[in-house]
């Protein structure tokens, strides 16, 4: 590629609100890289992570794949993780306090986080770094140094404290130290890039770029990556939700969950979480956009490419196979998990018990909703003792042989 088509390449999928900050950070990206490739030096970019869950799903590898993206290019990568911003809790994207975690808690995270993430990273080529190595020697005179760069009204305008101080709900001093934390991160590391996603956008181009450039340092281009919405194609993907595609999974269920989005958010999960490049993805729109590409094959690539992201190709070979072979010719798989029924179980209990489902709520929910079949007959009653062995399909994608 060149110069141009590195920045097209690296700028896909990012969101500014403004369209002047993203002609700039574009214009900031391609000066940079020119820069590096006469001083014959990789860019160092890098992401924060705060290991707060371990339970990843899709949305959370929007930001890897961008810097897998960095890695392609022969850019250095660190993967930051932020075991003590972490003690904190980002506030960026949520309207309430956010528990603090345990050192312990952390760590421990950390380790899991790390695995999934390396699915999408190359593990050779990434750097792993904790921000207790430069944050845990901050002096108190330096933190009021650093805080003299920002006013509370900058803090207090952002959405989350707005809506916090307009209910009267709490706003604790301590959580405004978060993006300043991370501002010091990126000088720390002479950052040249810092990835992260819409929620981070005051981080990264407010609080890093004051911090470095206070510091003396040239200020990090903030490549600010979209939210990807659930398989419901509107709303930001969520577990609390129920609609999001979990990386722990198979290459089944990926592929299937992949192939329930709405044709409207094809586009968006092709800029966010596939390895197309700018014109790859152009063809696909055109081709929906013409009436070339019927939307069903459109989805079908997506899910392939989605799927040989984590499984690799000949798991995403399989499934497509198993989705067409279940739900285009209508058959049941010939291979699924086995439950073996125990007595006075009802049909709630199997669902829970064989992990169909994740809560009491949701196996009403989708019996109520004629989800639920037995050898192809709806289950209506919840609480009914489970009829008899057979295929139990939950949905459209799930199948367990109950004996």
């Amino acid at each position: 590629m060149n110069i141009d088509e590195q920045v097209a390449y690296l700028m896909q999928g990012t969101e500014y609100g403004d369209e002047a900050l993203a002609k700039s950070m574009a214009a900031e990206l391609k000066e940079r890289l020119i820069e590096a490739e006469r001083e014959k030096r990789p860019l160092r970019v890098y992401c924060g992570y705060d290991p707060r869950t371990t339970d990843l799903h899709i949305g959370h590898t929007v930001t890897m794949r961008k810097l897998r993206q960095f890695q392609e290019l022969g850019h250095e990568v660190t993967f930051l993780i932020g075991n003590y911003t972490s003690l904190i809790g980002d506030p960026s994207d949520k309207d309430k306090l956010r528990p603090q975690l345990t050192p312990e808690e952390v760590e421990a995270n950390a380790r899991t986080y790390a695995e999934q993430a390396f699915r999408i990273l190359d593990p050779q080529k990434t750097l792993i770094r904790y921000n207790a190595e430069w944050l845990s020697k901050l002096t108190f005179a330096e933190l009021i140094r650093l805080a003299s760069n920002f006013t509370l009204q900058q803090f207090l305008t952002r959405e989350n404290f707005r809506l916090r101080w307009e209910r009267g709900d709490a706003i604790y001093l301590h959580e405004t130290f978060y993006a300043i934390m991370q501002g010091y991160d990126a000088y720390a590391m002479r950052s040249d890039v810092q990835v992260g996603g819409t929620d981070q956008l005051f981080n990264i181009i407010t609080a890093a770029r004051k911090v470095m450039t206070y510091l003396g340092e040239k200020p990090n281009i903030g490549i600010i990556t979209s939210i990807l919405p659930g398989t419901d194609g509107v709303v930001k993907m969520s577990k609390s939700l129920g609609n999001h595609i979990p990386i722990n999974t198979n290459a089944g269920d990926m592929y299937g969950k992949v192939m329930s989005i709405p044709d409207t958010a094809m586009p968006v999960y092709a800029r966010l979480v596939t390895r197309w490049t700018p014109p790859e993805v152009k063809r696909l729109e055109d081709g929906l956009r013409e009436g070339s590409l019927h939307p069903r094959d459109a989805k079908m690539m997506l899910a392939f490419e989605v799927t040989a992201c984590f499984y690799g190709d000949v798991e995403a070979q399989k499934a497509q196979e198993e989705f067409i072979r279940t739900f285009q010719q209508h058959d049941v798989p010939e291979e699924m998990p086995e439950y073996h029924l125990q007595p006075g179980q009802s049909v709630l209990d199997v669902l829970l018990a064989a992990g169909l489902v994740s809560s009491k709520s949701e196996g009403r929910r989708l019996v109520d909703q004629k989800g639920v079949r037995l050898d192809g007959e709806v289950l209506s009653d919840v609480l009914a003792a489970f009829p008899h062995s057979g295929v139990l399909q939950v949905g459209k994608r799930r199948f367990l042989r109950v004996l």
